[in-house]
């Protein structure tokens, strides 16, 4: 395929709230390459998947921050923001949606409970190719590295054409001041051990509350997996597709019909 030469518009979101260092990272690195809006949550909004807000309206304003002027911030999830940009909010179809950076991985199972991920694959259902990128780990140490190694993932894209129809890719970068010249692994995602346990407190009130136990450890970690690219100083490229229907299994259970 010939690289795409075309002015870009381009969607970018993420799931760290408007404030977040990871999204102006990316912004930056993504601005010359065309036309940039940037529609992201008011807060932190990890771990909230592909949710969508249907019980109450939803407020737009404009951001004024100097790091973050211009930005428009919903009063939403990660999908929230990427779906009222495409269909009402932006004068025009964006032909890339990207989502982060993420403040810690998104790899095998994280990538269900997602917002990142999420916001990306919001651009994916609506016919939109897509990048979500993370750091593996949290604090944003290397930052502005991990963003140059984005801008790459995104330069080899369009390098290579724009691949026909929709594609979501998650993408995973190592904490390192090099990371824009490690070398990009394509992987499948691995898989984690069951969450730990919840944290049981109690409030002020004497009443019972719990805190989400920390994630498992991975549980396949193999040559191959994300995790084990990014453990190998690797960045993670993993292609993602929507469909869960276990195909294989739909034998054994028309048996059962």
């Amino acid at each position: 395929m010939a690289a795409y030469n075309g002015a870009m518009r381009i969607l970018i979101a993420n799931d760290d709230g408007y404030l977040a260092p990871g999204l102006a990272a990316l912004v930056r690195a993504c601005a010359d390459l065309g036309e940039i809006d940037v529609v992201a949550p008011e807060q932190n909004a990890s771990g909230t998947s592909n949710a969508l807000t249907l019980n109450r309206p939803l407020s737009v304003f404009e951001s004024v921050g100097e790091a973050v002027k211009g930005f428009k911030v919903v009063n939403g999830t990660p999908s929230d923001c990427v779906h009222v940009a495409l269909t009402g909010l932006l004068p025009q179809r964006p032909d890339l949606v990207l989502s982060g950076i993420n403040n810690g991985a998104n790899m095998g199972d994280d990538t269900l409970y997602s917002g990142t991920v999420a916001a990306a694959m919001e651009g994916y259902l609506f016919g939109i190719p897509a990048i979500a990128f993370s750091q593996v780990h949290k604090g944003w140490g290397e930052l502005e590295a991990a963003a140059a190694a984005a801008r790459q993932v995104v330069d080899r894209v369009l390098a290579g054409g724009m691949p026909q129809g929709p594609w979501l890719l998650n993408v995973n970068i190592p904490n390192r001041a090099d990371a824009h010249r490690l070398p990009r692994r394509i992987t499948r995602l691995g898989r984690r051990h069951a969450s730990q346990a919840v944290i049981r407190q109690t409030n002020p009130r004497g009443e019972p509350i719990f805190w989400i136990g920390p994630a498992g450890d991975a549980r396949d970690a193999g040559e191959g997996t994300d995790f084990h690219a990014t453990a190998a100083g690797c960045i993670s490229i993993t292609p993602l597709q929507v469909d869960l229907t276990d195909h294989a299994g739909l034998s054994r259970w028309a048996a059962l019909a």
